[in-house]
């Protein structure tokens, strides 16, 4: 197994404190592994076997186990002594009907300490927040970073650093991509499987949505319109220009969720002057660039917005929180924020060009106050400072 230390880490900070670990994410962008390598961290650091309870409810060793009460049955079984602590780690928790019921009553009735994964945000629905309110934190697992999948690499591969990244974002940063780079037909077919599996399993059957095909539209539209404003109406028009009529209502739903089942992000726009977040034109991002480029046939286009599908990952990857910048007239690309820091990035391919150049400065020229500000281009940096705003390599970005 390869490591995924950015999470690992997290885990481990929060390892004994009286909180529920909840870990969502994507299916197959690695919560699993990440629970394997918990385990050996456990059990290195002096944590008995039989302490240690894990359950995957994708398996078929654990098909019969579908409710609150035969889950809680199965785990009190095989607690022997309630004066040492077990460590409880539920995969893919959501399969079981009610199973908050159980992880309740677990933080009630045992010296525990519990890990829980799920593919879908209704893990945290509000009847769960409100169960387990102030009780849980959440970890939020990404595909791989441009570093980790550098790390998952074969350090003897002979491709330069720019061909790994041209290969990153043709085919993206699931982890299993990797082990198929030796034979890249299977990589079509896995990436159809992962989001084939996504709509039907997180969105379709947990919402039990009628018209799968309309969903399917949707989410293609989003993927070939990744970093553009887009609106209901966008979505409405195109819709009935394929023959497709429906309500923004029903537009506005699907989209909600496709974010449930983390395969879109949302990026709100923020009005710098009038210091408020605006209710319309936000723009998406896909989870992953291989989804987005299997599902829309456009490889190798719009570079730009790929690129800045890739930064707003990483900056999310990073804990901040990350919006849309509305400058008057003039947009800055992304306003990321964390307690007490704040940094304005624009993403442009190239500002070789002295036109393109003016273009992208003139928005981070418009903001009056004095947090850092940022171009990221795939330039070799010949310039590395503007009047204060800093010039940054975009590998040299995700590498940091």
């Amino acid at each position: 197994m390869k490591n995924r230390d950015l999470y690992l880490h997290r885990l481990i900070e929060f390892k004994d404190k009286s909180l529920i670990k909840v870990i969502t994410g994507l299916r197959r962008s690695g919560k699993s592994t990440l629970l394997s390598l918990f385990e050996q961290h456990l059990l290195k650091s002096g944590v008995l076997k039989n302490q240690i309870i894990r359950m995957n409810f994708e398996s078929l060793e654990f098909d019969e186990i579908n409710s609150y009460k035969t889950l809680y049955a199965y785990i009190m079984e095989r607690i022997s002594d309630q004066k040492i602590k077990y460590y409880i780690i539920l995969d893919e928790i959501q399969q079981v009907e009610s199973w908050e019921k159980v992880v309740n009553s677990l933080l009630v009735d045992v010296n525990a300490d519990i890990y829980i994964t799920g593919s879908n945000a209704y893990l945290l629905s509000s009847e769960l927040s409100t169960l387990l309110a102030g009780r849980y934190v959440e970890i939020k697992m990404l595909p791989l970073s441009f570093k980790e999948y550098l790390d998952f690499l074969d350090p003897d591969s002979p491709l330069s650093l720019l061909e790994k990244f041209n290969q990153y974002l043709l085919y993206g940063g699931l982890p299993t991509i990797v082990e198929l780079l030796e034979h890249k037909d299977t990589i079509g077919p896995f990436l159809e499987g992962i989001y084939n599996t996504v709509l039907m399993k997180d969105v379709v059957e947990r919402n039990g949505v009628r018209d799968a095909a309309l969903l399917e539209s949707i989410l293609k539209y989003i993927a070939s319109n990744i970093g553009s404003v887009v609106s209901t109406k966008k979505i409405s028009d195109y819709l009935t220009s394929s023959g497709r009529k429906t309500t923004g209502e029903t537009i506005d739903n699907y989209l909600k969720m496709l974010e449930s089942a983390y395969i879109i992000y949302k990026a709100n726009r923020y009005d710098l002057k009038g210091k408020m977040f605006l209710k319309t034109l936000e723009k998406y991002y896909m989870v992953d660039i291989g989804i987005r480029n299997k599902l829309t046939g456009l490889q190798g286009t719009d570079y730009d917005h790929v690129l800045e599908n890739i930064v707003y990952l990483e900056l999310i990857r990073r804990g901040y929180d990350v919006a849309i910048g509305k400058v008057g007239t003039l947009e800055v690309d992304f306003i990321a924020t964390k307690t007490n820091e704040k940094i304005y990035y624009q993403i442009s391919a190239s500002i070789l060009n002295e036109e393109t150049r003016i273009r992208e400065l003139r928005p981070l020229e418009s903001i009056s106050d004095h947090y850092p500000k940022f171009i990221l281009t795939m330039d070799q940096n010949i310039f590395n400072d503007f009047s204060g705003i800093k010039v940054k390599n975009i590998m040299d970005f995700l590498l940091e």
